[in-house]
This record gives structure tokens, C-alpha cells and sequence, in this order.
């Protein structure tokens, strides 16, 4: 029976779900959001302004986006250390970033469907009101934005700092989403003013409906390109190749070790897992291979197998297929 302690050779997996200036940053959003929604929908709704309807809510569909975002949270902090979790909970982030994305395009395809019911059916708009709430909206969107972006921007600085070395970054999906989301509001809002000033000033009903549709492609390109990124990241897709040669790298300058077996993948959107299988003339302990790895920080969670070479030292073992 081993009567030694073990926390020395243990893993924590706590350090991937460190999100608590974003989560808190996401709660401001979700409630200036709620209290938007609300008011554009009432106001749509006494003004009898379309746009103004559409804008409130669609918005509720980003006000569930933000719930999943907050949920995601949450959840990962509270199972961060859940033995059931192989690998922690990292990829709760990049799943509620999917989730959101999904979300997006049902607000493309919505306001897709209420472009066309506009164009249809155009109704009596009391412009002057539905202008001042539009601008209104748009306004508590940009600090939203704002907020979300300085976050982000920060995130960007601090990753590129301790990751200089590294050729390929993914960052909070989560909250990019979110982010996403506070974008597609400002945009309609944006697009509702337009839409609200040409109807008022040229007469052009027809540019509601023609808004929307432009929203709804700008929206759809957004929710594709981050359901491109976030399923690549929960389906374990390939890592840069570069990463890749910069382990081997690492390994191979050393005596004369040869990589035989790379795995590398994420844990989350900016830590990496990784087993490597080596084989060499001077084998050493595992914790000195993870030891030459320092310098690619990413690396959080390494398995090495040493393979003892048993020709001699001046034969050359290949590489395989990696």
C-alpha cells in the first residue's frame, strides 16, 4: 500500500475557468439588455414602429444568449474540480459560445422573416417617438460593446504577453458571443434609425424591410464564422502545425531523442493537453522531457512515454506520422 502523499504528481484544472471579470462584465450587459428589450418593445408598440419591434425582440433572443453565457459561467467555476471531468471544465466556455452562435442565427432567420412580414404589411409609424427610443437602444449597445470590448482587448494583450511564442490563439468564446450578440444589437438599432429617418424624411417604407435583410446577412456571417471556430475546439480538431514543431522541437534538441507519437489538443481556448511518445538512447525521468517544454506555456496538462532505444546510439530512429 503507497503510504506517501500524492498532491505532488496530481493535476488541477481550476486555472481554465478564471472568468470572473467576464462573467461580471456579462451581468451589467444582461441587465442593461433586459431593460432595453423592454422599452423598445413597449414603446414599438404604442408607436406602432415595426423596426422598434423587431429591435426588442430580437433582443430577447440575446437576452437568453447572455443567460447561456452566464450559465456557462457559473458552471464551469462550480464543476471545475468535478472528478467526472477529465480535463475540467475549460470547454463549457467554448460550448456556451457555440450555444450562442446557434442563437445568432436564429436571429438572422428571424429577421429575415420579419423583413419580409414588413414589406408586406407596412403600418403607420409615429416616427419622431420611435427615432428617440432607437437612438436610445443604440446607445445603451455601445456601452454594452464597449464594456465587452475592453475586456476583450485586455484578454488579447495579457494572452499575447504570456503566449509571445505561439502562432495560433483562440480566446473566450463565451465571451466573443456575448460580444457578438451586443454588435448584432447595435447594428439593428443602427439599422432601425436608418430605416425610421428614410421612411420619415424620403418616404421609403421599403427600407425596413431592406435593413432587416442586410442585419440578418451581417448577423449570419458572425454565427458562422464563430460556430466554425467553437466546433473546432469541442471536436478536438488539429492544432497548428506550428505548435506541433515547437514541441517536437523542444524534444528533439535534447541528447537524441526522436518524437514518435504527438496528441495535442485544447482544454480550452488557450490551454493546451498534450501526450507525447519518445524514444531515446538516455532515457530520463518524464518530469525532465516536461521540463524541456517550459517555454511553450500553453502546455498545461503533459504526459510523456519514454522508450528506451535499444540499437545503438549511432543509429538514427525516425520520426513517425504525426
Amino acid at each position: 500500500m503507497h503510504i506517501h502523499h500524492l498532491e505532488e504528481w496530481q493535476h488541477s484544472h481550476d486555472f481554465l475557468v478564471d472568468r470572473h471579470s467576464a462573467e461580471r462584465k456579462t451581468q451589467i450587459v444582461t441587465a442593461l439588455t433586459l431593460v432595453t428589450m423592454i422599452g423598445e418593445i413597449v414603446a414599438g408598440t404604442i408607436f406602432g414602429s415595426m423596426a422598434l419591434l423587431a429591435d426588442g425582440w430580437h433582443m430577447a433572443t440575446h437576452l437568453a444568449a447572455f443567460g447561456i453565457t452566464l450559465f456557462a459561467y457559473q458552471y464551469a467555476r462550480s464543476h471545475a474540480n468535478n472528478p467526472k471531468y477529465t480535463f475540467g471544465t475549460g470547454k463549457v466556455s467554448t460550448l456556451g459560445g457555440f450555444a450562442s452562435a446557434v442563437a445568432l442565427a436564429v436571429v438572422a432567420c428571424v429577421m429575415v422573416v420579419e423583413s419580409i412580414g414588413r414589406l408586406l404589411q407596412p403600418e403607420a409609424i409615429q416616427f419622431n417617438e420611435a427615432i428617440i427610443v432607437a437612438v436610445i437602444g443604440l446607445v445603451v449597445n455601445l456601452v454594452s460593446a464597449l464594456l465587452l470590448e475592453d475586456h476583450h482587448d485586455h484578454a488579447h494583450e495579457h494572452h499575447d504577453r504570456d503566449h509571445a511564442h505561439e502562432h495560433h490563439k483562440h480566446h473566450d468564446h463565451n465571451l466573443r458571443a456575448a460580444y457578438f450578440h451586443v454588435l448584432a444589437d447595435a447594428l439593428t438599432s443602427i439599422l432601425a434609425i436608418l430605416a425610421l429617418f428614410a421612411g420619415k424624411f424620403l418616404g421609403w417604407i421599403w427600407m425596413d424591410a431592406a435593413m432587416g435583410a442586410i442585419g440578418a446577412m451581417v448577423i449570419s456571417k458572425w454565427s458562422y464564422n464563430l460556430l466554425r471556430e467553437t466546433s473546432g475546439l469541442l471536436l478536438d480538431g488539429a492544432i497548428d502545425k506550428q505548435t506541433k514543431l515547437d514541441i517536437i522541437h523542444q524534444i528533439e534538441q535534447d541528447a537524441d531523442n526522436r518524437v514518435v507519437d504527438l496528441h495535442v489538443w485544447y482544454l480550452s481556448e488557450d490551454h493546451l493537453a498534450a501526450t507525447i511518445s519518445l524514444v531515446t538512447h538516455y532515457p530520463q525521468e518524464p518530469e525532465y522531457y516536461k521540463t524541456l517544454l517550459a517555454p511553450i506555456s500553453a502546455l498545461s496538462h503533459v504526459l510523456v512515454e519514454v522508450n528506451p532505444c535499444k540499437g545503438e546510439p549511432c543509429i538514427e530512429v525516425a520520426s513517425s506520422n504525426l
